[in-house]
């Protein structure tokens, strides 16, 4: 009767029929049999339970670890794409906790106005700005540059936030050659290779802390994303192995994992329950660094608590890789795209 009061939980919403027939079988099973079905079910129970009691212990009383792990005054943040959205709050943010902040990104004159206001609103900290494109893929002088400027910093804290999407979503047999190509090196070589350019002072110094900005698309498969899906993917592999390989060197690696947030890249403009604007996301992320025990891969984190929910919802009852979820969000990107294209072809009737 145990196992069968078990499988009604587990299997409520079936039909009577089937139901009927389940239980049926399973009277014919050897009490013995059944106590050890009921002992696993009660187990699954605990288990997903205690991963929701941990997700709520993250998401709402624990803390992240403190900054200044990673070094006091005097110590380098660095900040890839930090000229807009979350690099810019990012390098904000670290400032305003006391850090020096390098900030990395293509357009020159962005990095200098975010400098011009980062000095005057912090003064006591230092501002400096290099200018490169991580989409360039004969760009060997920029990295040189940028291990030149490294060398004489010491750097606590690096901030992979360059990225890019699709400007649509399209099927990857007819996504153009050049946004393909720019996904792949802004993504996943561009972070490696800056990566590769700060972490051996962090083992030198036995001390770090490298966030690589994940996303639900890397999490989760995403169809008519897929370049993009596949990109972040990558880095969510890479970044696990890589705290492991670091953590004896007392060097902290942890990959971000996030939903939608108001950004350029997202085309999101209004912040909502399930979409927070940079500001509340990035305090978040500062705020809850380490605080993700209830993942199902190690060294990942979701900052925000809403984001967080969705994800845990995900992972225990959908799946990140199940038919139904690839389903949805196949049917969901060919509306967005089928109504993005509507109105690009609207403004082209206008002009």
């Amino acid at each position: 009767m145990v196992a069968q009061s078990i499988l009604v939980v587990f299997c409520g919403w079936r039909g009577k029929t089937e139901m009927h027939t389940i239980c049926s079988a399973i009277a014919a099973v050897p009490q013995s049999a059944q106590l050890a079905l009921a002992g696993l079910g009660g187990l699954w129970l605990g288990f997903k339970a205690l991963s929701l009691l941990r997700l709520f212990m993250s998401m709402f009383v624990l803390g992240g670890t403190n900054l200044r792990k990673y070094g006091g005054k005097g110590t380098w943040a660095v900040v890839t794409g930090a000229s807009d959205g979350l690099g810019k709050e990012f390098a904000t943010q670290l400032a305003s906790k006391g850090f020096n902040v390098l900030l990395v990104s293509r357009t020159l004159s962005k990095l200098e106005t975010i400098q011009t206001e980062l000095q005057a609103k912090y003064p006591s900290q230092q501002t400096d700005i290099l200018a490169m494109d991580f989409a360039a893929v004969d760009n060997e002088a920029d990295y040189a540059r940028l291990a030149t400027r490294i060398a004489s910093l010491e750097v606590g804290i690096l901030i992979n936030n360059v990225g890019q999407s699709h400007n649509i979503p399209v099927a990857f047999t007819l996504t153009d050659d050049t946004e393909l190509e720019n996904i792949v090196n802004i993504n996943c070589r561009a972070t490696l290779k800056v990566t590769r350019i700060v972490a051996p002072g962090m083992q030198k110094r036995r001390r770090g802390l490298i966030l690589t900005m994940g996303s639900f698309g890397g999490w989760m498969p995403m169809p008519m994303l897929a370049t993009y899906s596949g990109s972040k993917a990558f880095l969510q592999f890479w970044s696990t192995a890589l705290a492991a390989e670091l953590k004896p060197d007392n060097v902290d690696v942890q990959l971000v994992l996030s939903y939608l947030v108001t950004t350029a890249m997202s085309k999101v403009r209004r912040p909502s329950l399930f979409v927070p604007g940079p500001q509340p996301f990035v305090r978040a992320a500062l705020g809850k660094v380490g605080v993700g025990g209830w993942h199902s891969m190690a060294y990942t984190y979701t900052p925000h608590w809403s984001h967080a929910l969705m994800a845990w919802f995900v992972e225990n009852t959908v799946g990140i890789g199940s038919t139904i979820g690839l389903k949805v969000n196949r049917s969901s990107h060919i509306d967005i795209r089928n109504r993005a294209l509507r109105k690009a072809a609207r403004q082209a009737k206008k002009n």
